[in-house]
């Protein structure tokens, strides 16, 4: 299966898949500051089934497959026309590895629409999966947590610890607002009510987006610092 059959965009985005060149390794490397995640990958393994990372190069991905048997990259970024996206497909082809394209958003509260497609997800995926965003923090830490909390079957308590600053996750910031989001459910949770339940019945992003703050120092060091997605 080709890189682009396996589509779940959120909101769909077309993007062709073409051989890499040159232009493609220069804007990955430093239009996407892959310089800076040469050595630092932020991998880390949740469970026997999924991995976590920041966005890897073909090599990564080449070692992934080799080491750590992967079979699915989630990719939380969408598909784009950029050169880091091309060099992923492309060696997610040459390696034999699904290419998911699922887009997240770490600076607002999550969709519902987005939400209500994440069982078909998760069921549909084959593992070991790789899940990764720009950094490996705030989407990737997002995901992360659904899936503690939906497939691993832990308490948001526990998936919460997937938002942490060891990941590099900044709480302070607007990415806080993905902590907000899976505290929300905490109550809920510990009366006994099911997640999808709950996101179907009880939550409203538009509240969510008007009680959070965000704290601007923060969000100034993770916007313009570190240059986040």
């Amino acid at each position: 299966m080709g890189p682009l059959q396996n589509t779940l965009d959120y909101p769909y985005q077309a993007s062709k898949f073409k051989r890499s060149g040159l232009a493609d390794w220069l804007e990955l490397y430093f239009h996407d500051h892959g310089f800076l995640r040469i050595a630092f990958h932020n991998l880390y393994q949740i469970d026997k089934n999924m991995w976590r990372s920041n966005q890897p190069s073909p090599k990564q991905i080449e070692i992934a497959h080799k080491n750590l048997g992967i079979k699915t990259i989630l990719n939380l970024r969408g598909p784009r026309e950029s050169g880091g996206w091309q060099l992923e497909a492309e060696a997610c082809d040459k390696m034999g590895i699904e290419l998911v394209n699922f887009r997240v958003r770490s600076r607002a509260a999550p969709e519902k629409e987005m939400l209500l497609k994440l069982p078909e997800l998760f069921s549909s995926i084959q593992h070991p999966t790789l899940l990764h965003c720009k950094s490996g923090a705030d989407r990737a830490g997002l995901m992360s947590a659904l899936y503690v909390l939906m497939v691993m079957k832990q308490p948001a308590i526990e998936a919460l610890k997937q938002l942490s600053f060891k990941y590099l996750h900044v709480k302070q910031a607007k990415t806080g607002i993905l902590d907000a989001f899976i505290a929300s459910y905490i109550p809920f949770d510990s009366q006994g009510m099911e997640f999808m339940r709950w996101v179907e019945e009880v939550y409203e992003p538009e509240k969510l987006a008007q009680e959070f703050k965000a704290q601007p120092l923060a969000t100034r060091f993770v916007d313009s610092i570190l240059k986040r997605e």
